[in-house]
């Protein structure tokens, strides 16, 4: 068989990118879906030109279908119409400023067909090096009601004052599903995290959290997940919130490090959940006292709860009487689900 032809069905000669799309879109709209179907391109992408040539729409709104940036696509969309934005997965949208997705009903999906992963390496990455704006406090901010991200790599290397989180979460519903949070930078710093979570009744599934190679700073908590109330907007919080099937991953400068910390007594409402999680610090670093601490004192309105979950390299999962409820093999509070070196 000879190569394949380039023709208005191919994209700059690319048959097997051209193909993925094409089944990415017939599987998005051959269901119903009442909203936009946006695809977003770095400009430099060799498909792009050829792609927006064969397939860019103007949809009744407006609006067109193919973008060559995030921001442009996001301010696209409409809240409530369940709009889905597609992320290339060739290279990283870059963003200068926080991404704040306030609509509702809004749909981020990668475009890397890497369906069931444990979104470590997720090839769908928005970046952000140091932001133009100092009061953002992260790449992206959501405050939406039922907004859902898929396959997504949040990476932030930003060195702003206040820019301490890849991902501040404080929407209503939202879910993450196979998505990477990573943070290169303020490693110094106790209360920066790769997520700010303030979310209620958020899930994130099948998500990885952190690093096993960038040190964290001696003697400093600087967990992958920091609770700490109002810090998203004046009123948001940790409400029934789930994290299932998770991987949180630190090379520990010393046993002050965690994974998880509560920094108020009154970051948690009602409850969160770690449903089968893992725990690693890696082994060319220190051993961790606590997994899960909370810094701030014993939460007063809610309680976190460890299902199943287990640490490896760590001293203890949980912080002792602190309102974190450990359940795992061991008949021991805070030792169940501790790893042994057999």
């Amino acid at each position: 068989m000879g190569k394949p032809k380039v023709n208005s069905q191919t994209s700059a000669g690319n048959l097997e990118l051209e193909r993925v799309l094409k089944y990415i879109m017939n599987e998005i709209e051959g269901k119903f879906t009442p909203g936009n179907v946006y695809v977003v391109f770095n400009s430099s992408d060799s498909a792009y030109v050829q792609y927006y040539k064969d397939h860019n729409r103007i949809y009744d709104d407006g609006t067109e279908m193919v973008h060559t940036s995030l921001a442009t696509a996001y301010a696209a969309s409409t809240s409530n119409r369940n709009d889905i934005i597609l992320l290339n997965a060739q290279n990283a949208h870059a963003v200068t400023s926080m991404l704040t997705t306030s609509n509702n009903r809004t749909h981020f999906m990668s475009m890397s067909m890497r369906g069931g992963s444990l979104g470590m390496g997720a090839r769908s990455r928005i970046t952000m090096g140091s932001s133009t704006v100092a009061a953002d406090i992260a790449l992206l901010k959501n405050t939406g009601v039922g907004n859902t991200f898929t396959g997504i790599k949040f990476d932030s290397s930003s060195t702003e004052a206040l820019s301490l989180y890849s991902v501040a979460e404080g929407g209503e519903y939202t879910i993450y599903r196979g998505c990477e949070f990573y943070k290169s930078s303020d490693l110094d710093e106790t209360t920066a995290a790769e997520l700010l979570h303030n979310g209620d009744s958020t899930q994130y599934i099948d998500c990885y959290f952190g690093s096993s190679a960038n040190a964290i700073s001696t003697a400093i908590i600087r967990p992958c997940v920091q609770l700490a109330k109002n810090l998203v907007s004046g009123s948001a919080v940790s409400r029934d919130t789930i994290f299932k099937d998770c991987t949180f991953a630190r090379l520990a400068g010393g046993t002050a490090n965690s994974f998880v910390d509560a920094t108020g007594v009154n970051d948690v409402e009602r409850f969160l959940e770690f449903k089968d999680c893992t725990f690693l610090a890696a082994e060319l670093g220190s051993v961790p006292a606590e997994a899960i601490t909370a810094s701030g004192g014993k939460q007063e309105r809610g309680i976190i709860m460890s299902n199943n979950s287990i640490c490896f390299n760590c001293t203890l999962l949980a912080e002792a009487s602190v309102g974190v409820h450990v359940y795992g093999t061991s008949v021991t509070y805070n030792t169940g689900g501790i790893a042994k070196d057999a």
